[in-house]
């Protein structure tokens, strides 16, 4: 088919029952096209603006309509009116908060496509070669909790643990900083709304709301919160909590009590929480989190733990891990073995143990299928890679770069993981408990058995190195003491908490072992550390009964009990003074870390029976 094309409207035959509509979106698809994709040629020789054309269609064709323009007209349309129609009923709640229901849209549960849409048409994101989508959090890459805030005010004032943890706000900034986050987000076009629950046992679970203006963080929250079904989000109703996260827009540094830019403020009263200055989506799930670390004692009589928990697939034995971020607690509770109950997040109820979580938030550096298959081949359509570097040309994500941050993660649904446990709840108490530590001085050994005393001295000391970019500005691993391995996410005093374990402990008669992942053979810069494989041997050993068997020698100075033989365990890794070629310099270390010990442990020694005060290092 031959025609011309003059003054930029297309002049040649149309197909007879082509409608007035389709002309139009006829000629928009020229105009979009690459001249070499119609195979347009230009006669040079005539200075006009008259072209000639030969196109591949063929003559009783209708050309082809880009999805694009099917989009733009039919797509968008529905999604409007689809998330209009199903927020309908909470429009009320809305403009009472504060909200323009007349200028902003309201995207509430959006599926995981549409949010992808979003996030790559208005915030830059990418699909991966896997099918995950790559997110940017901008200026904050981890965590800023030196602007955390707690809301002093009569109903939790006298149960919080205030301090350098939760530092007081009082209750007129926080209505300052919620009507400024509310009046950012009446500016954006776009409003999502994710309304899911926190805590997998009916009997505790709370109802969550997110209020957000990126779609990664809807998405982001979509993974982490359990999901609800249709039927659970029809009956939905009033939220528990609710968070408010316009971390695109800064705090006014001039407004009482503000130390920056960032602000992230629980308020318990309202059960309200604002998030201004920083776009690092893991902020809300620890905001979540620390909303259970108050409600799970106070309000269920419940034990809430920062910790990862899996099940025997054969004898239905549960295990608990404790730990902070970087200690191995996901990559050591997904096990092929064992059924993953939840990765981080964990209340061990009176009825047996459940997941706080509907998803894993892992950290990506150095992830490989080898080491951790199970974990890298969750990242797929629905996960989300979180300030990850990739290849520009394929894609591939590259989890050893670490030139934006060495805190690189992926949040993916947990059932993701083939062999989660779902629903994530056991009616089951634990079999054993594990405090995972990271040690950069390569002092302690890979295991110790702790007796009763020595599990509670350790839960409250909370011993390990933060390890770089799990927050802001930690570039090498510092040696810190975070009681009850939670510190960042405490809202109760340490000695509720340790109380409640101990009598947990002690009722059911659960064991608890100390494992090392850090340093072996010499401190951080020296050593090495612990290999991954020794480690899950021994955690297999745990599981199995082999280490309630084996003999045990005394690790002075710490007066740990530790194992002289575990199968598949060269002997100098089970006994650090081996690993050590220096024995003087080990000597040295074994007595500064005890030190520090017991200098970190003044801060509960009044708190404690004797007995757990005695349990800790001692310096001859």
């Amino acid at each position: 088919m031959r025609g011309t094309r003059t003054g930029g409207v297309h002049s040649g035959p149309h197909h007879g029952s082509c409608s007035d509509h389709h002309r139009r979106h006829h000629h928009q698809f020229f105009y979009c096209l690459d001249f070499y994709t119609f195979g347009l040629f230009v006669d040079q020789s005539h200075q006009t603006s008259s072209y000639s054309f030969t196109t591949m269609v063929h003559p009783h064709q209708t050309p082809y309509v880009t999805p694009h323009i099917l989009h733009k007209n039919y797509a968008q349309a529905f999604d409007n009116e689809f998330h209009s129609n199903l927020i309908g009923r909470d429009l009320e709640y809305f403009s009472q908060a504060g909200f323009d229901m007349d200028r902003i849209q309201l995207k509430r549960n959006a599926p995981v496509a549409q949010l992808y849409e979003d996030a790559i048409r208005n915030e830059g994101a990418i699909i991966s070669s896997s099918g995950a989508l790559i997110n940017f959090s901008g200026k904050k890459t981890g965590r800023s909790p030196k602007d955390k805030r707690i809301v002093y005010e009569e109903t939790s004032k006298d149960d919080i643990w205030w301090g350098s943890v939760n530092i007081k706000m009082d209750e007129h900034t926080f209505e300052i900083n919620r009507e400024r986050a509310i009046d950012y987000l009446n500016t954006r076009d776009n409003v999502y709304v994710f309304d899911g629950f926190a805590g997998w046992d009916p009997k505790y679970r709370i109802k969550v709301r997110v209020i957000c203006a990126r779609a990664y963080h809807a998405l982001f929250m979509n993974n982490m919160l359990i999901r609800p079904t249709e039927e659970e989000l029809a009956s939905f109703g009033e939220p528990d909590f609710i968070i408010y996260n316009a971390g695109q827009f800064p705090a006014n540094r001039f407004t009482k009590g503000m130390s920056s830019a960032t602000s992230v403020e629980i308020n318990f009263k309202r059960m309200e929480m604002v998030i201004l200055g920083t776009e690092y989506a893991g902020e809300m799930k620890k905001g979540v989190f620390s909303v259970m670390h108050y409600l799970q004692p106070v309000k269920f009589g419940q034990l809430s733990l920062h910790s990862s928990a899996n099940v025997g697939m054969e004898k239905g034995d549960v295990t608990l891990f404790f730990g902070l971020s970087g200690t191995g607690k996901t990559t050591l509770s997904a096990d092929p073995n064992r059924l993953l109950i939840g990765d981080d997040e964990h209340v061990w109820s009176d009825t047996g143990v459940f997941n706080i979580e509907g998803g894993c938030y892992a950290k990506c550096i150095n992830l490989s299928s080898e080491k951790e298959p199970e974990i890298f081949n969750a990242i797929r359509f629905g996960s989300i890679l979180e300030n990850v570097v990739y290849n520009p040309l394929s894609r591939v994500p590259d989890y050893d770069d670490v030139s934006i941050t060495e805190n690189t993660r992926c949040a993916y649904p947990i059932e993701y993981i083939p062999n989660a446990k779902i629903p994530c709840m056991v009616d089951r108490q634990p079999s054993n408990i594990i405090m995972l530590t990271c040690d950069a001085f390569g002092v302690l050994p890979p295991v110790s058995k702790l007796t009763p005393e020595q599990a509670s001295y350790h839960f409250l000391a909370g011993y390990t190195s933060k390890t770089p970019g799990t927050e802001d500005g930690v570039l090498e691993p510092i040696p810190t003491f975070s009681t009850c391995y939670s510190a960042p996410f405490i809202v109760l005093h340490p000695g509720r908490y340790a109380e409640m374990l101990a009598e947990r402990m002690s009722k059911h008669n659960v064991p608890c072992w100390l494992i090392n992942t850090g340093w072996t053979g010499g401190k951080f810069g020296t050593g090495k550390r612990c290999p991954l494989k020794y480690t899950r041997r021994i955690v297999d050993a745990v599981h199995s009964g082999e280490l309630l068997n084996s003999e045990y020698e005394t690790f002075g100075g710490f007066g740990l009990q530790i194992p002289t033989a575990v199968e598949g365990v060269p002997r100098e890794v089970l006994n650090p003074r081996l690993a050590w070629a220096d024995k003087e310099a080990f000597e040295r270390e074994v007595r500064k870390l005890a030190g520090m010990f017991q200098k970190a442990f003044k801060l509960y020694e009044s708190d404690v029976q004797e007995s757990v005060r005695l349990a800790g290092p001692r310096v001859d």
